[in-house]
């Protein structure tokens, strides 16, 4: 994004934004317009309409273009996508673009030379124009076909393939396969998939995505390629494709830009009809979103910064598979990464590299535990120390022993809150008084799917039923509802994800319950009495905000 557009120095100039919502938004937006558009509050017509009085370029709304007719063959897909700029029509010399930033010079220029042609910009909203883009070159257009269909498909694709040797002549056989997989992983992080899943059965073929915490199913490709599909995922994994009868785990990065990658974990399963593989997608700038847009109550977010603070003691993260433990972790310790702090992880697998972190990958056929790299971690003069998860009591009598000996110790375990956390180090045999010494805070989480803000709507529900689902009587005139709709912007009425939490730090009155054997219900009533809000609580509150759904609410917190 070229930071010195005459636009964006337009609008500095003209007060409309400042330098400071530049800097702080910049890496939140994919263009100059997205940029503009986000600091000054105007939509992207707006924006255009401004950029018409402005600099005296016409106005086109895209809305009203015919996308099949755009010259894409002119203009290398990678060319549009880099530049936000859109070939349109050509007519003798001249190839009319549309184009958010039309003082976007330099882009105009790369334009010319590629096509050797003259370009006319037209200003367009930039909303509607990353739309045409991606409806231009959207992969799940063309991810479910027929075999011939298929092969008709790849060979446009690799037409400029040359002629060649045995070898090649492979490659060349394989270039669909290579073609369409790659699409599929561009179109699911264009999405915000979170996994996608490859699933054989016996007459069908189906490939989904998991967008928002919810499966979808994006494509169906002949059955008859499952083998061919799977080889190839295995070859980009480094797995052994000739092993079909063992389940199998890899890694694949794959370059979007020259500044970012992302990757993917690979896990293979054999089924009756073939090899099921999921792919987990890592993107390691999850970790640098920060903790202000996490999801966390001005208070809990307090408590768990204070907790970071701290010389020393345990910090433990719990909740389902996907309820977004990893990131929170790592933000922690993006907190703490500074060049006067020592910070070693042990992790199974390392799902986001680090760089000023040492970071170990469990290996237990090398007999490299979770106990023996924490063994060792306490001989490397650690200040923190993270442990991927307590899962056995040698990694937890262990992490205990280094938290009471000077060490900040984060980790993760899988129970359902914050009061069974406590229970649950307890029932592996952790003495009482190691757990209510040691553990300074617990944070239980879930990710409810965030109300997409063009298109929710407000829902009234009568009062006792707001009672009946846990509001309290005093705060029912504050409740305002919302409920999913549906539009372009969105998945049914959801576009992204946030946090619900629980947070709970170890106070003297709980240690006294801890100590004395209490259950789970005792430390919860005696968390409640403390003021620390419950995860139904929290996503209560979420609700009632209008962030999320009363019913997606429903869908991940106990009621």
């Amino acid at each position: 994004m070229e930071q010195n557009s005459p636009l964006l120095r337009k609008f500095l100039t003209l007060g409309r934004i400042t330098a400071e919502q530049v800097k702080a938004k910049q890496k939140d937006a994919g263009s100059i317009a997205e940029l503009i558009s986000i600091c000054s509050g105007m939509d992207g017509k707006e924006l255009a309409e401004h950029c018409l009085d402005l600099f005296r370029v016409p106005f086109f709304d895209l809305n009203e273009f015919d996308i099949d007719s755009v010259p894409k063959e002119l203009v290398k897909e990678k060319l549009i996508r880099q530049h936000h700029i859109l070939p349109l029509s050509r007519k003798g010399r001249k190839l009319y673009v549309a184009a958010s930033d039309p003082t976007d010079y330099g882009a105009l220029e790369n334009f010319e030379f590629s096509t050797g042609l003259q370009c006319e910009v037209v200003v367009v909203d930039y909303r509607i124009l990353e739309k045409k883009i991606d409806s231009l070159f959207d992969a799940t257009s063309g991810l479910s076909m027929s075999e011939e269909e298929f092969s008709e498909f790849s060979s446009l694709e690799t037409e400029d393939t040359q002629a060649p040797t045995s070898q090649q002549d492979e490659e060349k056989d394989d270039a669909p396969i290579i073609v369409y997989i790659n699409k599929i992983l561009m179109d699911a992080i264009k999405k915000g998939a979170s996994d996608l899943h490859f699933e054989p059965y016996e007459h069908k073929y189906r490939i989904r995505f998991r967008i928002d915490g919810i499966l979808h199913e994006m494509a169906s490709p002949p059955v008859t390629l499952s083998n061919r599909l799977s080889a190839r995922i295995k070859v980009m994994s480094r797995l052994d494709i000739a092993e079909k009868r063992k389940p199998q785990d890899g890694r694949i990065k794959l370059k979007i830009s020259d500044k970012k990658s992302i990757d993917f974990r690979v896990s293979t399963l054999p089924t009756m009809w073939g090899e099921k593989i999921v792919m987990r997608i890592l993107d390691s700038s999850s970790a640098m979103l920060g903790i202000d847009v996490l999801g966390y109550e001005a208070e809990q977010k307090q408590l768990y910064l204070d907790a970071l603070n701290q010389p020393q003691g345990m910090i433990l993260v719990t909740g389902p598979t996907g309820s977004g433990k990893t990131v929170s972790l790592y933000t922690g310790l993006n907190i703490l990464n500074k060049p006067e702090t020592n910070i070693s992880t042990a992790e199974d697998p390392v799902e986001i590299n680090l760089e000023g972190i040492n970071q170990v990958q469990i290996n237990t056929k090398a007999d490299m535990t979770f106990a023996n790299a924490l063994r060792a971690f306490l001989r490397q003069d650690p200040d923190v120390v993270m442990v991927g998860e307590i899962r056995d009591l040698e990694t937890a009598e262990i992490s205990i022993k280094a938290a009471q000996t000077g060490h900040l110790v984060l980790s993760t375990l899988h129970t359902n809150s914050a009061p069974e956390t406590l229970t649950r180090l307890l029932n592996m045999g952790v003495p009482a008084y190691n757990v209510a010494s040691s553990v300074s805070l617990i944070i239980a989480q879930r990710l409810a799917r965030r109300l997409c803000p063009k298109c929710k709507q407000p829902e009234t529900l009568p009062r006792e039923e707001l009672l009946r689902q846990g509001f309290k009587e005093v705060d029912l005139d504050k409740v305002t509802l919302f409920a999913p709709n549906g539009c372009d912007h969105c998945t049914d009425g959801y576009k992204g994800r946030v946090g619900i939490y629980e947070v709970v730090k170890i106070t003297p009155e709980i240690a006294q319950v801890i100590m004395r054997g209490g259950n789970s219900l005792e430390i919860a009533e005696m968390a409640q009495k403390a003021g620390f809000a419950n995860l139904r609580t929290s996503g209560l509150r979420k609700a009632a905000a209008g962030v999320s759904s009363l019913s997606e609410i429903n869908r991940v917190t106990s009621f």
